[in-house]
């Protein structure tokens, strides 16, 4: 073969904003990359937000030590005392991505691509145009949220239509979503986070294509109005390239592997509200009674702040000894950061209570795990929607969005119960497991997504 002719690695950087939701997806497609043969380089701010970030980094680079690691300064961004530090270092990593310019043309080995992340589209925008390297968009949410941050502009720009009054939200080409499914934040276009987005959004139609961590069936409906110039009729291609899969982590929580082990087949629910997703103390006590008079066997990862930094309060004195001593037959409780995907696809397992996260519920799909929606924040709401749609969920609507209302202990052990005993959901469960390692699999739809990518790049 001439030698002109061989195909050459493929060079990409990745660039993810803040938070193990952002960050989760990056890493676990440059696991997928790297297995298809590309060169990665990694770029971070230089000081992240939670404990989970810098660790899950580390030990990725640790296990993948090919991976070239390239770290950037942040401008800091003034914001009040009440802001979520995750927004704040949304915004900062935005206003300094343009520091990334003289990283990535110097490098001695030429990009072929930037994936970055939404909340960089328009600092990245520039730089890929200036140094003339294709980038693409990294989504870190569903394809219907996606839709609804896309057309975020237009509805801000429309407040007759678009309001804390209003009942419902239109977006072309999509089932109308309930109003109260769209975070609060989203309504404010002065807001730090819709202001983020919207700013963002607009850089949107230069990118080569957009990369969703989803798959085709989970959301035919959005995938076909995205592609179809029906949500908005300059986008580049939309492309479904999940569920995502996990690249191999530190099994720090073997213990939970260890008592599942020991359970019966199904038994285990789950409960598990994310890295970020904080429920007040309150809650989390009526949460842990429920569970226990539900009568079901549990495993149960307790959060009480939005920052782990600062999740210093004990299980005893959060819940006390009295609760732990009576559960401890049928139930783990624990506060450490735990093998989510291990949990999901262990045989004891036989539910997920979750808050939504994108992340969470792609890995629920992949292993087809039923799960019990209890949204937060965010956009987790419209992802429990999509999940319930596609057969694999429930959303409890009478509890509510985050604080809403305390739910009680009585209306959490009906509703676990039930979940729990529910064989329908279970076989529709099953189902979605199926099309997603389908999707997958060689030559399923998202492989053939990601491949014509790495293709083209090549």
């Amino acid at each position: 073969m001439d030698p002109s002719h061989t195909p050459k690695k493929p060079h990409i950087a990745l660039i993810p904003s803040a938070g193990m939701g952002h960050l989760t997806p990056f890493l676990r497609i440059a696991s997928l990359l790297l297995s298809r043969n590309c060169i990665i380089t990694l770029f971070t701010p230089k000081s992240t937000i939670s404990n989970a970030e810098s660790d899950h980094i580390s030990f990725f680079l640790t296990k993948y030590p090919q991976v070239k690691h390239l770290e950037f300064d942040i401008i800091p961004v003034q914001a009040s005392g009440n802001q979520d530090p995750f927004f704040v270092q949304y915004k900062a990593i935005s206003r300094s991505s343009h520091l990334l310019r003289p990283l990535l043309s110097s490098s001695p080995y030429p990009f072929s691509a930037i994936f970055c992340d939404l909340l960089t589209a328009r600092s990245i925008a520039a730089i890929s145009a200036d140094l003339s390297i294709p980038y693409y968009v990294l989504i870190s949410t569903s394809a219907k949220f996606l839709s609804f941050m896309l057309y975020l502009p237009f509805l801000v720009s429309n407040p007759d239509k678009f309001s804390i009054n209003s009942t419902e939200v239109q977006i072309p080409g999509l089932t109308p979503l309930p109003m109260k499914s769209i975070p609060l934040p989203f309504v404010n276009p002065n807001h730090l986070l819709a202001s983020s987005i919207i700013e963002n959004v607009g850089s949107i139609p230069e990118a080569k294509g957009i990369l969703v961590n989803s798959f085709k069936q989970f959301e035919a409906e959005t995938f076909s109005a995205l592609n179809n110039c029906k949500v908005l009729n300059n986008l580049p291609q939309v492309l479904p390239i999940g569920p995502l899969q996990a690249y191999d982590i530190e099994n720090d929580e073997s213990q939970c592997l260890s008592w599942l082990d020991n359970q019966p087949e199904k038994s285990v629910v789950y409960v598990n509200f994310g890295s970020r997703t904080a429920m007040s103390n309150d809650q989390i006590k009526e949460l842990g009674h429920g569970l226990d008079r539900s009568g079901c066997r549990f495993l149960w990862v307790v959060k009480t702040s939005t920052v782990d930094k600062e999740d210093k309060e004990g299980l005893e004195e959060l819940l006390g000894n009295s609760f732990l001593e009576r559960v401890k037959s049928k139930a783990m409780v624990v506060k450490s950061w735990v093998n989510q995907e291990k949990i999901l696809e262990h045989s004891a397992t036989g539910g997920f209570i979750s808050h939504c996260g994108w992340n969470s519920v792609t890995e629920a799909a992949a292993r087809g795990m039923p799960v019990l929606a209890w949204p937060i924040h965010g956009d987790q709401r419209v992802n429990a929607e999509v999940l319930q749609e596609a057969g694999l969920g429930i959303l409890e609507k009478t509890w509510g969005m985050g604080n809403e209302r305390l739910v009680k202990q009585e209306e959490i052990a009906k509703r676990v119960s039930e979940f729990m005993n529910d064989v329908e959901l279970r076989n529709r469960a099953m189902k979605v497991g199926e099309e997603a390692r389908k999707a997958i699999e060689h030559g399923g739809s998202s492989d053939k997504a990601i491949m014509e990518i790495i293709e083209k790049l090549s």
